[in-house]
């Protein structure tokens, strides 16, 4: 089958193009390809399209789709009175630009969609927003918290731990055996005093006693620590690492589902997607929906599957309330993907019916590079390739180029960094 490099050929599915869109975040990840996904879009149909950026120069800010910034750094330290009043601030200023509100917002972090889902009804004025229960995102994005759901709902997910302590760290690895997953427990804590940089699996003593050391600390913090579920067979059903991401409509209906599979992670053996390719898994679909049916749950979710050899089953790992990073691989044969399908919904349109394109492949950049590099060098067997039918670079578009070029000089830096700290 022939492999194509995307060059956007833009299917209009019936957006209102004057209603405006805001990308909300809270905290600093400037390198965030979801977003820039998203930008282009929404921006490509003539959708006004504004983001909250951590700077001038970062790469969202610099997409030729973004009608407009605003430069905001948050820590997500920060009172929530005053993030309050920061978002009705930029939304005031958005209305006036667009003659238009209330203002779509979309998050694009977890303490985003946690506050604006909690003081939803102090927002509406400004923005509009799916009808989601005020504390189920905070409690999704809660590792520990999203854990209790799952026993609560009888929906499958790993045996998972939350520990603050060594001793608390060595009693789970005791009762759940190595390798374990390790993650940051909550929002919010995760940005001021985080543990672990990023889900991180631990396999042996020198791992471990890392993760002990960095819990001593004074500022401590919250761990969950989750069984590690290995990987069995070379079939696409029995590979690890799933996700499914979801519209469920403000009305309750039956949730828009996309489902994939991902190839590579960085840092390598988990980490985040560094190659993932939209792929169909009918029972992978039928969870997301019973999982969003069972919470309630209504919006953009992106939840994280891991196949369990044990039992056979699929179980639930994450579960983020809001736009993914992956979210740009998935489109339907309507021109639907997750931001045009949240766009129609709360604008009064309908979505219109169409079929997941399968075979579609992200690929982010610099990541996968790094993936692949450190896979030869520790020897790790290549990742089984599929039938792609198309490449969709995460950072680079031949109509949108700006955010590729800074997106590849911050990755230099960062790599020149590490190099130097040895």
């Amino acid at each position: 089958m022939k492999i194509r490099a995307l060059r956007h050929r833009t299917l209009d599915p019936g957006l209102d193009v004057g209603l405006p869109v805001l990308f909300v975040r809270i905290g600093h990840y400037p390198l965030h390809h979801g977003t820039v996904g998203a930008i282009r879009s929404l921006g490509r149909l003539g959708v006004p399209v504004y983001a909250v950026t951590e700077g001038r120069g970062t790469p969202a800010a610099l997409s030729r789709y973004l009608a407009g910034r605003f430069v905001w750094p948050t820590s997500g330290a920060e009172p929530r009175a005053q993030l309050l009043a920061g978002l009705r601030r930029i939304g005031e200023q958005v209305a006036e630009r667009t003659g238009r509100s209330p203002v779509l917002a979309v998050p694009t972090d977890d303490e985003a969609a946690a506050l604006l889902a909690e003081h939803r009804d102090w927002l509406t004025d400004l923005f509009l927003l799916p009808p989601v229960d005020p504390g189920l995102p905070g409690q999704l994005a809660d590792k520990q918290h999203l854990f209790d759901l799952c026993r609560e709902h009888e929906i499958p997910a790993p045996g998972t731990v939350t520990i603050d302590t060594p001793a608390g760290l060595r009693e789970a690895i005791s009762r759940l055996g190595l390798p374990v997953v390790v993650k940051n427990a909550a929002p919010w804590s995760r940005l001021v005093a985080p543990v672990v940089g990023s889900m991180t699996a631990l396999r042996g003593a020198d791992e471990e006693l890392a993760v002990a050391d960095a819990l001593d600390r004074p500022e401590g913090g919250r761990l969950i620590v989750q069984e590690y579920l290995a990987p069995e067979g070379d079939t696409p059903r029995n590979s690890p690492d799933w996700f499914a991401h979801v519209y469920a409509p403000a009305d309750g209906g039956v949730p828009l589902v996309f489902t994939g599979l991902k190839l590579h992670g960085w840092p390598t053996g988990g980490g985040v997607t560094a190659r993932g390719v939209a792929l169909p898994n009918r029972e992978l679909a039928e969870a997301a929906v019973q999982v969003c049916a069972k919470l309630g749950y209504r919006g953009i979710g992106d939840m994280d599957w891991r196949y369990d050899p044990r039992d056979g089953r699929l179980k639930l790992v994450d579960f983020n309330p809001r736009l993914g990073a992956q979210a740009q691989v998935f489109r339907t044969t309507a021109g639907v993907d997750l931001v045009r399908a949240l766009h129609l919904d709360l604008s009064g349109r309908p979505i219109p019916a169409g079929r997941q394109i399968d075979g579609r492949e992200l690929i982010v950049e610099h990541l996968d590079a790094a993936a692949s590099i450190m896979r030869v060098l520790q020897s790790r067997p290549a990742t089984p390739r599929l039938a792609a039918v198309r490449w969709e670079p995460a950072w680079f578009a031949w109509d949108d180029p700006v955010p590729f070029a800074v997106a590849t000089a911050e990755f230099g830096l960062l790599a020149l960094r590490r190099w130097r700290r040895g």
